[in-house]
């Protein structure tokens, strides 16, 4: 009896703790939701890279970009197509918290899916063409003042998406009335930057890292970070559109979700390979490079980090008028 005891206590510690490492991954995808040359891109093409070069994941990770609806897309075939692949992940950023709070996605919600991690935070930043007449912020939004339908302001996401409400507060700060900014929706940051450098838009309201590439290549002059402070490295001289006057701030975690359905243990193996991953000096290395900032919040952390973002993001669209 004493021997059945003990043999049950040992299998319910095996239970609890060892069920965690159960999971072997193993061909791993990650679906970026954008076209290549995007925000999402990034996250899966360097996360990826950085999950097999760190030992994680035995195999390369397959990065699939799947565009369209602002993330809509991916969202509805993870949900409907890939329940329970615990070899899935998806790139995430406020851009699917804040379709997801609009009602974007048709009815899916954000319970639909399992959150994972955030492992960086990058900032929302006003880029132009270098060769642009607008030499600083100030500039802009005097032209912006004088009639905005004119300046054709192209962001990678849709209509009342993340680039757009970046812009729908820089203008709502300015004193500029929101509704007659000229806003060109792309499928994602790379698309979108394209277009400008081509000359069909005149502003992209990117992210630090999709604009670090061109801002060195010396194509696009960034005016402005929507950040709380200045942000370091080739952003050090770049002001902040609060010091400018303009009290707008848009931070943009990179992070992941899975699947509806993935098992616990599977999960449990993915929160703990993001920790790794966050926490590497290569990791710190290319966030540095990008213009990222330290942010991390995984498993329930990250879960109720965005189930409050989303709530959050529901009482400003309607406040900027974009939802009833």
């Amino acid at each position: 009896m004493k021997r059945l005891w003990k043999r049950g206590i040992l299998a319910a510690i095996l239970a609890l703790f060892g069920g965690a490492f159960a999971f072997s991954p193993g061909n791993v995808e990650c679906i970026a939701p954008a076209n290549p040359g995007g925000g999402w891109d990034f996250t899966c093409r360097t996360g990826g890279k950085l999950l097999y070069d760190l030992g994680i994941v035995p195999r390369p990770v397959k990065v699939t970009n799947m565009p369209g609806g602002g993330g809509g897309v991916a969202f509805a075939h993870v949900v409907t197509q890939r329940k329970g692949d615990a070899n899935l992940l998806v790139a995430a950023s406020p851009a699917t918290t804040l379709r997801l709070a609009q009602g974007k996605y048709g009815n899916f919600t954000a319970d639909d899916v399992r959150w994972l991690a955030a492992i960086g935070a990058d900032f929302g930043v006003i880029a132009v063409r270098a060769d642009a007449p607008w030499k600083t912020l100030d500039d802009l939004i005097a032209d912006l003042r004088k009639d905005p339908t004119k300046i054709a302001i192209g962001g990678g996401s849709a209509v009342g998406g993340q680039d757009h409400m970046k812009v729908l507060l820089l203008a709502k700060a300015a004193g500029i009335d929101p509704g007659a900014l000229k806003y060109v929706p792309f499928d994602g940051g790379g698309e979108a930057l394209t277009s400008m450098l081509g000359g069909f838009v005149q502003v992209f309201p990117g992210d630090a890292s999709e604009t670090i590439g061109q801002m060195q290549a010396g194509k696009i002059r960034i005016l402005a970070v929507l950040s709380e402070k200045r942000l370091g490295g080739d952003f050090a001289d770049i002001p902040t559109a609060r010091e400018l006057g303009y009290d707008a701030i848009w931070a943009v975690w990179r992070g992941f979700y899975m699947p509806p359905g993935v098992p616990d243990d599977a999960y449990a193996f993915w929160v703990e390979a993001m920790k790794k991953l966050e926490a590497s000096p290569e990791w710190a290395k290319i966030r540095d490079e990008s213009g990222l900032g330290p942010f991390f919040k995984g498993g329930a952390d990250f879960e109720a980090f965005v189930k409050k973002q989303v709530a959050d993001f529901k009482e400003l669209s309607r406040a900027l008028g974009l939802i009833k």
